[in-house]
């Protein structure tokens, strides 16, 4: 692909405010104001008043392991999550799941629909090897100039259950992993000192950040969580750890919970939701008056886990509306705000944003307001990667991707 041209968008409206023209130069943008000059030789594209968005981002997403585009599973799995873990092992072994292939498919799904930049973990264990993980880095290689992928290296049947697990992920660390990722310290791995030592000594060596699915509920999870804010303080790791859906927070009296979201914040340590229906979820409001980042994800898509989620992140954070009872139009700009600007800062997304300076990525659709594309969600006019137009109506544009 051809590095991007020049680009104006003609009377758009950032965010719901005025319209104003927006200037794209060499990927990024370039200028923001009414009646801007195009250069020569520059595209224009005609906005109509359309509003206008950055980029959505994905918090927590599993690329590896979807079917989308697949046919049906049948889901028969038991209801504990050591069930989930070892039926998707088996299945992924036994049927031979191209996490290469899967991976691309749903990430391109995500672009067409506007997100631009994602994390996605990949599972590392003693079966799989790096396998699926190559599989990812192929993808991420592929769309490295219309979409950042932020791949986690995760041990999802455990750190401490397949003996040779820690060597694997200190492997895939080497080979191109971004950042760390660790699971249920105590519920899963059974010894949450040694679980969270050996994590912790990856990430101090590898100099990479980390992110905790922590599934734990109540006085577990609220134990676990707090032998991790020790560890990220004692390490210096402040603003480079992040705890996956954290369902702790949301079974905790305010009492308990609010000093656990103080120390959070004053260690920068991001909070990620999928903000599900079937579980306590933290208290998106409280935690963002204690100054914790808050983002939202799908988690897994369509795969042995759940029949559930959907590659378009305005639909996440209308679930994210819902789950969490907002209703008034700034409430609303909350939710959308856990799939942009707060997704990208917890996320550690550089350049990200509606300013000059920022990379050219960009979503314009038709809508009144912010809350209006986050209820109505509305098809995706035009999403912008990198400054290249890749999508036009909810369809990638046909050399949006390399063959």
């Amino acid at each position: 692909m051809s590095m991007p041209s020049s680009l104006l968008l003609r009377n758009v409206r950032p965010l719901g405010a005025a319209p104003l023209d927006v200037l794209v130069q060499d990927g990024r943008l370039a200028a923001l104001g009414p009646a801007l000059q195009a250069p020569n030789g520059c595209a224009v594209e005609e906005g109509g008043g359309a509003l206008l968005l950055p980029g959505l981002v994905e918090g927590h997403t599993h690329l590896d392991k979807t079917m989308w585009g697949m046919g049906w599973y049948r889901n028969e799995v038991g209801t504990r999550l050591i069930d989930r873990i070892d039926n998707e092992r088996a299945f992924r072994h036994a049927s031979g799941h191209d996490a290469g292939a899967q991976s691309l498919a749903l990430a391109k799904a995500f672009l067409a629909l506007g997100t631009t930049r994602l994390r996605t973990h990949v599972d590392i264990d003693t079966q799989a090897g790096l396998r699926h993980l190559d599989g990812v880095l192929r993808t991420r290689s592929v769309l490295r100039d219309v979409q950042q992928i932020q791949i986690v290296a995760f041990p999802q049947s455990g750190l401490l259950q397949r003996p040779g697990t820690d060597a694997l992920l200190d492997q895939a660390m080497a080979a191109g992993a971004d950042v760390l990722g660790g699971l249920d310290p105590c519920a899963i791995d059974g010894d949450p000192v040694r679980s969270l030592d050996t994590l912790f000594g990856i990430a101090e060596r590898r100099a990479c950040p980390i992110d905790i699915h922590l599934h734990e509920p109540g006085a577990m999870g609220a134990f676990s969580l707090e032998r991790i804010l020790e560890r990220t303080a004692a390490l210096g790791m402040q603003g480079r750890v992040a705890i996956s859906h954290g369902f702790c927070l949301g079974d905790l009296p305010p009492h308990e919970r609010d000093p656990l979201l103080a120390r959070m914040a004053a260690l920068g340590v991001a909070l990620i939701t999928s903000a599900p229906p079937s579980r306590s979820v933290p208290p998106l409001m409280a935690c963002r008056q204690a100054g914790v980042t808050v983002l939202g994800g799908n988690d897994g898509i369509r795969d042995t886990w759940s029949p559930y989620g959907n590659p378009d992140m305005l639909e996440r954070a209308m679930l994210i509306g819902l789950r969490y009872n907002l209703r008034r139009d700034d409430e609303l700009d909350v939710a959308l705000d856990c799939v942009t600007e707060a997704g990208a800062r917890g996320c550690g997304f550089e350049a990200y944003g509606l300013a000059p300076g920022c990379r050219a990525d960009l979503v314009l659709l038709d809508a009144q307001t912010v809350a209006e594309a986050v209820v109505a969600r509305p098809v995706r006019r035009l999403v912008v990667a990198g400054g290249r137009i890749v999508a036009r109506n909810g369809e990638l544009l046909p050399d949006a991707v390399p063959a």
